[in-house]
């Protein structure tokens, strides 16, 4: 059986900070030697570091490459934050309000 993970009630990490954070910094590796690395563009790697980027399964598996970590790794630090980012958006907490369920639980 497959647990779910636990959504935290304070804003989880985000994949730039932790790859900031944890990993650029302390191994001195810049943007551009992560991109060159990965075989990806700076844009990409400057995209994810700043938010304004997701991980995707193809990225997960290049940070997990380059940097000796692994893609669930990456993939399960966007979904916790993607949940977390859902559980406070009150667009759509607004829109849940008004949805119908269409079959029974």
């Amino acid at each position: 059986m497959i647990e779910a993970l636990k959504i935290p009630a304070h804003q989880p990490t985000s994949v730039g900070a932790m790859l900031k954070e944890e990993f650029l910094e302390p191994l001195g590796i810049t943007q551009g030697e992560l991109a060159k690395a990965m075989g990806v563009g700076r844009k990409t790697v400057n995209e994810l570091c700043g938010g304004r980027r997701g991980v995707t399964a193809e990225t997960a598996f290049l940070l997990a490459k380059v940097l000796g970590t692994t893609p669930e790794f990456w993939l399960n630090l966007q979904f916790i934050n993607d949940m977390w980012l859902a559980q406070h958006n009150e667009v759509l907490a607004d829109k849940l309000e008004h949805a119908r369920p269409l079959v029974a639980a």
